[in-house]
């Protein structure tokens, strides 16, 4: 009896301890409240929401703004995004390493990834543009060109291509050939058979082509020094021929520097760019615009390697009018 009472008292002296300690340390956090600067106040209120900020943007969810023309229709010019950080495996710190993930970017899917021709300023001003991006949940870009514009730090395309597959382009509409396959489709072909929900966007008519060759050569005879025939000045010329993609007017520029020059093999390798194609090796993806014409994509820098891919396009949150899923 005695034993237990003894118990009972021990708790009891042990709960009035505890109680009284927790009042007597909420006094102290009250006091010191009263004492506090307003101002640290609302430093430290703001510190801590924007470290909830930047762990969903570096991790879950990163707010994105559409700086170009290259997909539309899909996304356009000023469309703000949530890019899905997660599901390809979000990185470590900004430009630093990524966690794995089993998932890999598929066909159709609309990635986000760093630009290849993308010329960073240091680490430091990349992690602090990074930083500053996403509190502001993509209002506020600091890094900028001489012009005052926001550089393309990172890209947003549609992954038309992946590991084994090659492409070849006719006239500006590509064509495919499978992994394990031995016959060429075109992409609209292969979009319309899978129900793939997304329009590619052409700039160029099929009449433009003969002007954009035309052009070519015109820039072939001035790279020999030569004066051009009157009829190929007259083709080239007779209609504004500067469109954003001018992969055929390379190609039939280098066709007759080739011609002129066959003994040099630069005109031949740089040739075979666009007669041969893309081929997708393991561990990249192909990226393209859906406006097809006004897009810099994997024509120009090659296929993309995965460990690149940030992220995938998962929902536009402004303007209110195109609030919607990415597709």
């Amino acid at each position: 009896m005695t034993d237990n009472i003894d118990f009972f008292d021990r708790v009891q002296r042990l709960t009035e301890v505890y109680l009284t300690r927790r009042r007597r340390i909420r006094r102290i956090k009250r006091e010191k409240q009263k004492k506090k600067n307003p101002l640290m106040d609302w430093i430290e209120a703001f510190l801590w929401a924007a470290g909830v900020v930047l762990l969903i943007n570096q991790y879950l969810l990163q707010a994105y703004q559409i700086p170009s023309g290259s997909m539309i229709d899909t996304l356009l010019i000023g469309d703000r995004v949530f890019v899905n950080k997660i599901i390809y495996g979000p990185e470590l710190l900004p430009g630093l390493g990524k966690l794995p993930s089993p998932i890999k970017p598929k066909r159709n899917d609309i990635i986000i990834f760093e630009n290849p021709s993308y010329i960073s300023r240091g680490p430091v001003f990349d992690i602090a543009q990074r930083i500053i991006y996403m509190l502001t949940l993509s209002f506020v870009d600091i890094d900028r060109d001489e012009a005052g514009d926001p550089k393309a730090h990172f890209l947003i395309k549609r992954a038309v291509g992946v590991a084994g597959d090659r492409f070849t382009l006719d006239k500006g509409e590509f064509r495919i050939r499978f992994a394990g396959e031995d016959r060429w489709v075109t992409e609209r072909e292969y979009a319309a058979a899978r129900n793939l929900n997304y329009h590619i966007s052409r700039l160029i008519e099929p009449s433009d082509y003969p002007v954009l060759a035309a052009a070519g050569k015109l820039t072939a005879y001035a790279n020999l020094g030569l004066p051009p025939p009157e009829r190929l000045r007259t083709a080239g010329t007779a209609r504004n021929w500067s469109y954003p993609d001018y992969l055929f007017h390379e190609q039939a520029r280098l066709e007759l520097l080739r011609a002129a020059h066959p003994e040099d093999e630069r005109y031949s390798l740089a040739l075979a760019r666009y007669i041969q194609g893309w081929y997708i090796p393991e561990g990249r993806v192909f990226p393209l615009g859906d406006n097809r014409d006004n897009s810099r994509d994997g024509r120009y820098f090659n296929p993309v390697r995965m460990s690149k891919v940030l992220g995938k396009g998962s929902l536009i949150y402004w303007p209110l009018s195109r609030i919607g899923f990415i597709r």
